[in-house]
């Protein structure tokens, strides 16, 4: 059995995947001169929060690898990949370095991203359609290594189409629009974008997830996209965590991805 197979086909509810970058990124705001070695042991620690969210439900947690390093560290991704025992979702670059380090960590899923230095976070979808040559290799390679490999796409049908192509079989559909937009007269278009790119990549049998600016009071309708398999949510949960602790921030959310049916 491959070894992404228990993460892709595992049947039932929504998955929720708890991003743990902005743990690290407050440990940085403090001990960005510290480095690795010395950032392990001051708070917050980001694997503690991990294993707290695995308690607490977690399906999976997230961590973003940047190729600036800016808060999540390789220590802290090894450290992640022995400490908690549900899947771990790697994001990270096309970066050669990185991609060379999730070959060897053979993380249970990545997903690709795109990257630019002066953003605070992820920002956009990647480009498909302009990277399917680079793409393809590195598709191929992490899947040898045994991850699950997703793209982080705007809900667009072409890049939808050129994710198939590439032959991933995981989409991540970037809901940062749709976010956005939630109390304008846009958000009807842009939800119903995010519906038409998860009908057009179940149809070429994509696994669809989707991201990014998920919070407690859009889930409700965010959950409701055809085909959801898992939903990967950071800020929201850690911004909760600092008044209710990370327990409770996790299990709400995993509460209201999957309420109880009537």
């Amino acid at each position: 059995m491959n070894a992404s197979e228990p993460y892709l086909f595992k049947p039932g509810k929504i998955r929720l995947g708890v991003n743990i970058d902005h743990a690290a990124t407050l440990r940085q705001a403090r001990y960005r001169e510290a480095g690795p070695s010395v950032a392990r042991f001051v708070e917050p620690d980001p694997i503690l929060i991990a294993r707290l969210a695995e308690k607490a439900g977690a399906d999976g947690i997230t961590a973003h690898l940047r190729e600036d390093r800016r808060h999540i560290h390789d220590e802290d991704v090894l450290r992640l990949r022995q400490s908690v025992k549900i899947p771990l979702n790697l994001e990270m670059s096309l970066a050669s370095d990185v991609v060379e380090f999730a070959v060897k960590l053979r993380p249970q899923a990545v997903c690709l991203v795109p990257e630019n230095r002066k953003e605070v976070t992820t920002e956009g979808g990647l480009d498909v359609v302009s990277l399917k040559k680079r793409l393809a290799p590195i598709v191929d390679s992490l899947t040898q290594a045994g991850a699950a490999v997703s793209l982080f796409i705007a809900p667009d049908i072409a890049q939808v189409e050129a994710a198939a192509a590439v032959k991933a079989p995981v989409v991540e559909l970037h809901t940062g629009a749709y976010a956005n937009a939630y109390d304008t007269p846009q958000r009807a278009e842009e939800f119903a974008r995010l519906v038409a790119a998860a009908e057009a990549a179940h149809a070429l049998g994509l696994i669809v997830n989707a991201g990014h600016g998920v919070n407690y009071v859009n889930i409700p309708e965010i959950r409701t996209l055809p085909h959801l398999h898992e939903l990967n949510i950071g800020h929201s949960i850690l911004s909760r965590a600092l008044c209710t602790g990370i327990e409770e921030a996790v299990r709400a959310m995993k509460d209201l991805a999957n309420p109880p049916q009537i």
